[in-house]
C-alpha cells in the first residue's frame, strides 16, 4: 500500500546518505538543517529516479478516471510528449459515447466539448493556453523550473496533515507561481497550490498528489485531487491505473483538427 511504498523509498534513499555521513556527525549539529532550492530540487530528482530515467521518458500515456462530486466518472486517457516544438499534451474524458478533448500543441491549447454543443475545436484563451504548457509538461514543473527561466525558492517548513512538510516555490517569468509541499520521508510532491493571472484576475488552485508508482523508471502521482481556492467541497480526482513511458505520440495527436468542410454540396 501506500505507507510501505513509502517506507520503502525512504529506506532505498536513506540508506547512503546516511552510512557516508554516520562518521561525520557530531552532537552538536541541528537535527534538521534548513534545505536549500537547489538541494530540494536535487533531493526530489533522485527521489523519483534521477536524472538520466526522467530525461528517458519521451513521452507518457496514462489512463484511469476522472471523478467528480456526486461520483461522476469518465474515462481518463492522458498523452504527454516532448518533441522538437516543446511540450505537448491531450486528455481525452470519455463518458456516455461523447469525448471533451483538451490538448496543447506546443503554442497554443484548443479543447472539443460536444457537452456545449460543439464538435469543432475551440482555440483556447492565452491563459488557458499557459496552463496547459505547463500540465504538459513531461518532467513536472518543479523539475523543469530551472531549465525554463524560473526562480525557485525554499520556504522552510509547513505542516501539512501531521506531515512537517518541505515548502519550495516556482516563480515563472510570467509570474505564475507554484508552492509545492514535500514529504520529508520520500522527497515526494504531496501537494501543491497554484496562483495564476487569469483574464487579469488572481485563480488559486489546489492539487493533493499521491498514490506514486513508477513509470519508465520514474515516480508519477497515481491520483491527483483538485479543487479551486475556497471550493475544497468542490475536489475532482483524477485516478490513474496504468501509466506507460515512451507510448507512440505523434504530433498529428496534439495538432488541431481541421474543420469538416462546409462546401455546399455540387460546389
Amino acid at each position: 500500500g501506500k505507507r510501505g511504498m513509502r517506507d520503502r523509498t525512504l529506506l532505498g534513499w536513506l540508506a547512503v546518505p546516511l552510512a557516508s555521513s554516520a562518521a561525520l556527525s557530531a552532537p552538536s549539529a541541528p537535527p534538521a538543517l534548513a534545505l536549500t532550492a537547489d538541494q530540494l530540487v536535487a533531493r526530489n530528482l533522485d527521489a523519483r529516479g534521477g536524472a538520466a530515467a526522467l530525461a528517458a521518458i519521451k513521452s507518457l500515456g496514462l489512463t484511469g478516471k476522472m471523478i467528480f462530486p456526486g461520483d461522476f466518472q469518465l474515462d481518463y486517457r492522458e498523452t504527454r510528449s516532448r518533441a522538437a516544438g516543446g511540450d505537448k499534451s491531450r486528455v481525452d474524458a470519455t463518458i456516455q459515447g461523447l469525448t471533451v478533448v483538451t490538448a496543447y500543441d506546443g503554442r497554443t491549447g484548443w479543447r472539443v466539448n460536444p457537452f456545449q454543443g460543439r464538435r469543432d475545436a475551440e482555440q483556447m484563451s492565452a491563459d488557458e493556453g499557459r496552463s496547459m504548457a505547463d500540465a504538459s509538461l513531461v518532467s513536472g514543473m518543479l523539475q523543469s523550473a530551472a531549465a525554463d527561466g524560473s526562480t525557485v525558492t525554499a520556504l522552510g517548513r509547513e505542516d501539512f496533515d501531521g506531515t512537517d512538510a518541505w515548502k519550495v516555490k516556482v516563480v515563472q517569468k510570467d509570474g505564475d507561481q507554484f508552492t509545492y509541499l514535500l514529504d520529508p520521508d520520500t522527497m515526494l510532491e504531496i501537494a501543491m497550490t497554484e496562483t495564476r493571472t487569469v483574464r487579469g484576475a488572481l485563480q488559486v488552485n489546489h492539487y493533493e498528489l499521491g498514490d506514486y508508482e513508477k513509470i519508465g523508471g520514474v515516480y508519477f502521482p497515481m491520483s491527483v485531487e483538485s479543487w479551486q481556492g475556497g471550493q475544497s467541497n468542490q475536489r475532482q480526482r483524477v485516478e490513474i491505473a496504468s501509466g506507460e513511458a515512451n507510448v507512440a505520440a505523434p504530433d498529428s495527436l496534439f495538432a488541431v483538427p481541421s474543420a469538416p468542410s462546409r462546401t455546399p454540396a455540387g460546389k
